[in-house]
């Protein structure tokens, strides 16, 4: 029990951590925000906190199957620093953050192809944006697209060279999909549509979602993304949420994947002990 708690508290801060980070480095810039940060960030605290204290799960998916939730968090949190670290430099320049500013602009000029997420999420720009936005935009998708890319390679790589999620247990499924209704047809067939379903939006949501904000220019001004907050934030969601939804496909086929190898090796023996 204390264990658990303490291991919740633990992760609680970590979450904290992550909705502070760009206001801890940068000014916020868009008024004294800061009794607002705190609220979010204790929120997102307590949510987490309350998630983990339990025995029983809530919403969050693969609770018991480390280290999924610790790659996408993983993930969401070094697209943050990276960023923020990034876009410090031109307030407060250091050592760190001129390296990851070039690293950055390298990236940039690498991933800025035609028909790439990056060149798509430039064209969703206004035409007569600054070139200092269309730069930083530049920078900011490539970083975030690389960061959420790698982690679903690592997790892939993990279930290539690993048990996941089995390691050495039992894998409990309605603990680690609390959402999953097993009572409504074949879960089989069930969890390999959603792994498809989640794999396809993984794929096809950094190109979709410039093309949406596009068509909403009249409505949305993008140039909005000049405030570095928003520009984190948006790049953040832009990048981590396909590799999430992506992770999230692959994990649900890896599941039907081991029910699928239960059922094959229960109709054998069936097999088997009818012959006999």
């Amino acid at each position: 029990m204390i264990e658990r708690v303490a291991g919740a508290g633990f992760r609680a801060l970590w979450v904290a951590l992550l909705v502070a980070i760009p206001f801890l480095l940068l000014p916020a810039g868009l008024g004294d925000a800061t009794a607002l940060i705190v609220l979010v960030a204790f929120l997102a605290g307590v949510m987490t906190f309350l998630e983990y204290s339990t025995d029983y799960p809530s919403v969050l998916e693969f609770r018991d199957a480390a280290p999924f939730n610790r790659l996408r968090f993983g993930a969401v949190f070094a697209v943050v620093l990276v960023l923020g670290l990034m876009l410090r430099v031109e307030l407060y320049p250091s050592q760190l953050g001129l390296i990851l500013h070039g690293l950055a602009k390298v990236l940039g000029q690498w991933t800025d192809v035609p028909y790439s997420p990056v060149r798509l999420a430039l064209l969703a720009l206004p035409a007569d944006a600054h070139p200092a936005l269309v730069a930083h935009v530049r920078m900011a998708a490539a970083v975030a697209y690389v960061l959420a890319g790698t982690t679903v390679l690592l997790f892939l790589l993990v279930i290539r060279f690993t048990a996941w999620p089995m390691r050495g247990g039992a894998f409990n499924v309605w603990v680690n999909l609390p959402m999953f209704d097993p009572t409504k047809g074949d879960v089989l067939v069930r969890l390999q549509r959603d792994a498809r379903i989640n794999v396809m939006l993984g794929f096809i949501l950094p190109f979709l979602i410039p093309a949406v904000l596009k068509g909403l220019s009249g409505w949305i001004d993008l140039a909005v993304l000049g405030n570095p907050h928003v520009l984190i934030w948006a790049m953040m969601v832009w990048a981590c949420l396909p590799a999430n939804m992506m992770m999230r496909g692959i994990a649900i086929g890896r599941v039907a994947e081991m029910i699928g190898e239960k059922r094959r090796r229960a109709y054998a023996e069936a097999k088997l002990v009818e012959s006999a």
